[in-house]
């Protein structure tokens, strides 16, 4: 081997090792677009509700609260951000997502193991189911429940039996992505809050696969915050109008976003 075609190789190995090096030093999920938003409207939004559900449908907002005794499955009229209709949970419940499947809207709780059921016109409990683990976030594509727990890992339950059909564990190039907290079915992606965290994930459903970060972190500074609790929690998607709504949880407004598109 020549001395010029040993140099070159040599040359070779540094530049790809510099990247690989580059590459580990990145945060996770750094290799993947990151998106920001565009504030299309603002609405109020009660400043008391710690939002852990969101959910739109036909125009009717619906939100789930929670912290121990001020926990809430609630109806938002969505332009004047007045809590039309409410039901609270009992002391002993934290509540957590929601999702609407139907007539049915489900509510979970954080530690209790257990799920409600309840009817979508009257608000009245109709059942319940119980789940292993903790219950953070919850959607649905339709056809099945999806249910986060604040691990790497998703669930995906039969929306009429409540039974586990299977599991699919989000990861970047990194490795694993946790804190997983409330979702929202998108398009045939999963958004997904990441607690403590301004910025959302784009999951893929089938593989788990994170497809993207959007970076919402401009909408609410920090330094306005009275807590690093208020933390943004809450994705509701208009699947009909095409419309996406984030909030947080005791944020004093609720954003209609546009995602814009990494270049």
């Amino acid at each position: 081997m020549s001395v010029a075609r040993r140099s070159w190789i040599v040359v070779a190995l540094l530049v790809i090792g510099a990247a690989v090096g580059i590459a580990a030093a990145l945060p996770r999920g750094a290799l993947v677009p990151v998106e920001t938003v565009r504030v299309i409207a603002s609405y109020p939004h009660d400043p008391e509700a710690f939002s852990q559900g969101l959910v739109i449908a036909d125009g009717v907002l619906y939100e789930g609260t929670g912290t121990f005794g001020a926990s809430s499955l609630r109806q938002v009229d969505l332009k004047s951000g007045r809590v039309e209709r409410s039901v609270p949970l009992g002391q002993e419940y934290f509540g957590e997502g929601i999702a609407l499947v139907g007539n049915k809207i489900i509510q979970l709780t954080w530690k209790n193991r257990l799920a409600i059921v309840y009817d979508r016109e009257t608000f009245a409990p109709q059942t319940s189911f119980r789940y292993s683990g903790e219950g953070w976030g919850l959607t649905t594509d339709g056809k099945e429940l999806i249910l986060s727990d604040g691990t790497s890992y998703l669930r995906f339950l039969s929306a009429e039996t409540f039974e586990v059909l299977r599991r699919v564990q989000v990861r970047s190039a990194r490795g694993p992505v946790d804190q997983l907290n409330e979702l929202e079915y998108v398009d045939g992606e999963i958004y997904a809050n990441i607690w403590y965290s301004d910025r959302i994930a784009r999951i893929s459903p089938k593989t788990g696969e994170l497809l993207g970060w959007i970076d919402l972190s401009t909408l609410y500074p920090i330094n306005k915050r009275p807590s690093r609790e208020h933390v943004l929690n809450g994705i509701a998607y208009d699947a009909k109008e095409k419309q996406l709504y984030v909030t947080g949880k005791n944020w004093p407004r609720l954003y209609q976003v546009e995602v814009v598109k990494a270049k």
